[in-house]
């Protein structure tokens, strides 16, 4: 099958939305599949052969954080260059709504198209004032994806309609089966987000390290991801700042062997997630995982049974229970095990799975839809 992938986000700067849509490339490249991704990327970024660019991106604020995307006329004839050159059976576009290659290719395209919505904010008051512009490409989408309950939810409410609930995909085995490294071993708690995003918790996490480290002296917090190394330990007293050793950024194996290292992965993101792919990578390394109690972790979470929670934006309560994990080796090696068993349904033998089935689904209704219009084109010359 000719597939077509348009990530609205730039390449060059990683999140789970490139993640998701990197990963499920590979995954259909090796089901034999032929598959062209279209992204904003600079022109000096190296991309993978299945990746084309469509130029550089701008940085604009959008979903409580900030997003590179791209638009404008060169944006718009680089997209449609790049529908006409592919010839796509079905073309996927992830966040159809955000104002950038997906709404463009949205506009532009011919065909099946399957939407994927990634965002959960439901109290988006652009996204209902910008309905009467979206509606028009929206409509055009054939299947719609949601990766969470939340993200399903956020489309109901403001755009109407509604979605299939596929979660994002995680290759459980490349992070089950990753070397442990010794030097990351031995009272460590981990966290890996972007530094200078307050919305990712690492303030928060920072003053629960000083309670943390009162109970328990010989923890290290180990922080992966780019940022403003000196201002995230500012908040704590000196002598502790030497316990918090920043990694910078890691590659996908070093994550891998961090997760399967640390005693306990601590996720203490304030809000704007709709999925959690960071902790279906942790429970996928073995890692006992402590998370805030947002909606969509909870739901990653099991139901908060293949990991503990913690009250949202709580230092104490973060502190409370990242002691009792820690000084307590039995629960954490039973998190690590209802992880386990609850991960596979991440895994991208089944998420994959269940997205080829989509696109079989709106590739066969417009073949059906297409035959009906040469049968009633015959009869009308007949």
């Amino acid at each position: 099958m000719r597939i077509g992938i348009v990530c609205p986000y730039s390449w060059d700067v990683p999140g789970g939305v490139q993640f998701h849509i990197r990963d499920l490339a590979e995954h259909l490249i090796r089901l034999g599949h032929d598959v062209s991704v279209l992204a904003p990327a600079d022109d000096e970024t190296p991309l993978p052969s299945y990746v084309v660019s469509a130029g550089r991106a701008v940085p604009v604020p959008y979903n409580g954080s900030v997003a590179r995307l791209n638009f404008g006329l060169l944006s718009a004839a680089r997209v449609r260059r790049w529908l006409a050159d592919g010839d796509f059976e079905v073309l996927h576009i992830h966040e159809p709504a955000a104002p950038s290659l997906a709404l463009l290719a949205c506009w532009a395209a011919r065909g099946p198209i399957v939407g994927t919505f990634h965002t959960s904010n439901p109290r988006s008051r652009a996204m209902i004032a910008a309905y009467p512009i979206l509606q028009p490409a929206l409509e055009k989408i054939s299947a719609r994806i949601a990766v969470s309950e939340y993200a399903r939810r956020t489309l109901v409410e403001h755009l109407g309609g509604d979605a299939v609930v596929i979660p994002n995909g995680v290759d459980v085995g490349f992070f089950a089966d990753a070397e442990p490294a010794p030097e990351w071993q031995g009272d460590t708690i981990g966290f890996i987000g972007r530094i200078d995003e307050p919305r990712k918790g690492l303030p928060v996490l920072m003053r629960a390290l000083p309670a943390i480290l009162e109970a328990r002296p010989q923890t290290r917090l180990l922080v992966a991801g780019r940022g403003d190394e000196k201002e995230a330990v500012a908040p704590l007293p000196a002598a502790m700042r030497e316990r918090v050793e920043f990694l910078g950024m890691v590659s996908d194996e070093d994550k891998a062997r961090l997760l399967r290292s640390v005693d306990v992965y601590v996720a203490p993101n304030t809000g704007g997630e709709s999925f959690g792919i960071i902790l279906v990578e942790a429970m996928s390394a073995g890692a006992p995982v402590l998370a805030s109690d947002l909606d969509a972790f909870v739901q990653v979470l099991d139901g908060g049974r293949a990991g503990e929670v913690f009250a949202n934006e709580d230092a104490e309560a973060l502190a409370a229970a990242a002691v009792r994990l820690l000084a307590d080796p039995l629960r954490r090696k039973h998190l690590t095990e209802r992880a386990g068993r609850h991960v596979r349904r991440f895994d991208w033998s089944t998420v994959g799975a269940d997205i080829l089935a989509v696109y079989e689904t709106v590739t066969e209704g417009a073949g059906a839809v297409a035959a009906d219009d040469r049968s009633r084109t015959f009869r009308l010359r007949g």
